[in-house]
C-alpha cells in the first residue's frame, strides 16, 4: 500500500518547524550569552564557541558572494524537498534522513538572512587539534546524509535483492 505524500505533509511540516524552530532557538541564546571567539569548557574534549561562517560546512566558500551561497542552498533544499516528496513513505529512515536535511539547510539559511552569517557553537577539541565549529542545523545535515546513506546502500541494497528473488 502506498502512503499519499498528502496524507504525510502535516507531519513532515511539523517535523520541520519544530526542528528549525530549536535550532533558531540555540543559536539566539548563543548569540546573547557567548562571548565571541572564547572558548566555555563543557567537557575536556567539547566546548561552546561562539564563532560565524561566513561560507558554507567547516568555512568553505567563506570568500564567496553570500547571495550565491544562499542560492546554493534554496537549490539544494527545493532538490531535496523534491525527493523527499516523490521518496517512498515506507522507507523511514530515507523520510527521517531527508527531513534533518531540509531543517538543517532553512536553519542555516535562516541565519544567513537574519544575521549575514551562520553562527556556530560545537567546538570539539583534543589539546591543540579541533574539529571545525559547527551548530545544531550542520547535526541535522550530517546525521541526515548518513541515515539517507544507511537506507540506499544498506536497507536499500537488501530491497533490491529481495525484489530480485520475487521477479
Amino acid at each position: 500500500m502506498k502512503i499519499s505524500p498528502l496524507s504525510r505533509l502535516p507531519v513532515a511540516i511539523l517535523f520541520v518547524f519544530v526542528a528549525v524552530a530549536l535550532d533558531q532557538v540555540i543559536k539566539a541564546a548563543v548569540e546573547y550569552a557567548l562571548p565571541f571567539h572564547q572558548p566555555v569548557e563543557i567537557l575536556p574534549f567539547l566546548a561552546l564557541y561562539r564563532t560565524y561562517n561566513l561560507g558554507i560546512a567547516f568555512s568553505m566558500f567563506s570568500d564567496a558572494n553570500g547571495y550565491l551561497i544562499v542560492g546554493v542552498r534554496i537549490v539544494i533544499v527545493a532538490f531535496v524537498s523534491w525527493f523527499w516528496w516523490r521518496s517512498d513513505a515506507r522507507r523511514s529512515l530515507l523520510q527521517l534522513g531527508l527531513a534533518l536535511i531540509v531543517s538543517g539547510a532553512l536553519g542555516n539559511i535562516i541565519d544567513r538572512f537574519v544575521y549575514g552569517h551562520v553562527i556556530d557553537y560545537v567546538l570539539f577539541h583534543v589539546g591543540n587539534w579541533s574539529f571545525a565549529v559547527f551548530n545544531l542545523a550542520d547535526s541535522f545535515i550530517t546525521i541526515g546524509a548518513v541515515l539517507v546513506f544507511l537506507d540506499e546502500f544498506l536497507l536499500g541494497l537488501s530491497g533490491k535483492k529481495d525484489a530480485q528473488k520475487d521477479g
